[in-house]
């Protein structure tokens, strides 16, 4: 098939392929970072017709999570989803890390989709504690009319991929080369300063010239897209998605510099020793993905 010009990495549509091996993603999408729906890659997962809002409230109506202030429990907020309308949205983001909220329920998402040789993230020789500053395996609950309120590219410089295990959700993506329009926060710069549903041009003009791509990704479709991407969402209906962080020799230096920077600001006696660590493990790590 014909491939999408890589000199500009706002495409004109993202891809939706199935039958991919692991070895056609790699050369296609992930070296040259380009985003891509997967339409069969979850097909085995126990989780797809079992990971329901009647599931969750069920089984985990007691777990809370705070949005804007207000705290809500999973029960109350399964209501508030499945009555939710674009005049009276449910509070959005609300979601879960799912090693710490319910980690039996790993199991149900397998096989794990990677988007490397190796799994860096899951690798033995790279503690959780080294991945300090983000979730691996986020799971967000959603209804119809909420948005994400910021737009944003993802902590430590990850690989992204979205499933959506019920429902289907709205993509708007923004590459890399978009970065001059992003007008990113001083305090936070992986977050835009631009409200992007309701721009404000007179303060943040260069916007006006930022073109997203956009993707409905559809109940047991994966979207996978590569670190730097500004992203931010929209939904429609009732939806769960998880969000699984990927890294890979492909992201893996960027990743170092920014955990350095995160370990600095919280331990900066371990920082340099963590980064030191990260750069004597990339080779050993890398002759392991050359082996492959």
């Amino acid at each position: 098939m014909s491939r999408p010009s890589t000199d500009s990495r706002t495409l004109a549509a993202i891809d939706k392929r199935s039958n991919l091996t692991r070895k056609e993603l790699i050369e296609e999408y992930v070296k040259p970072a380009i985003p891509v729906v997967l339409t069969d890659a979850v097909s085995k997962w126990n989780a797809m017709g079992k990971f329901t809002p009647a599931f969750f409230k069920e089984k985990y109506g007691h777990l809370t999570k705070e949005v804007k202030g207000v705290t809500y429990n999973m029960a109350d907020f399964v209501d508030r989803m499945l009555n939710a309308s674009a005049e009276n949205p449910a509070p959005y983001p609300f979601s879960f890390n799912v090693e710490k909220s319910f980690p039996e329920l790993l199991k149900e998402m397998r096989p794990d989709i990677v988007y490397g040789k190796v799994d860096r993230i899951n690798h033995p020789l790279v503690p959780r504690s080294m991945i300090y500053g983000t979730e691996i395996y986020e799971l967000f609950l959603g209804g119809r009319g909420s948005a994400f309120p910021f737009l944003h590219f993802d902590a430590l410089y990850m690989n992204t991929q979205i499933t959506q295990v019920y429902g289907s959700k709205e993509f708007f993506l923004y590459g890399p080369d978009q970065n001059k329009y992003m007008y990113p926060q001083k305090n936070n710069p992986k977050f835009s300063s631009v409200d992007v549903w309701n721009p404000d041009y007179t303060q943040f003009p260069l916007f006006r010239e930022a073109r997203s791509v956009v993707v409905t990704v559809n109940e047991g479709e994966t979207l996978f897209f590569p670190c730097g991407w500004w992203h931010t969402t929209k939904i429609h209906e009732p939806c769960i998605t998880l969000g699984r962080a990927q890294l890979n020799g492909t992201n893996w230096n960027r990743f170092l510099k920014d955990e350095y920077k995160v370990w600095k600001n919280h331990h900066p006696v371990a920082a340099p020793l963590v980064y030191l660590y990260g750069r004597l493990l990339h080779p050993f790590l890398s002759f392991q993905e050359f082996l492959s």
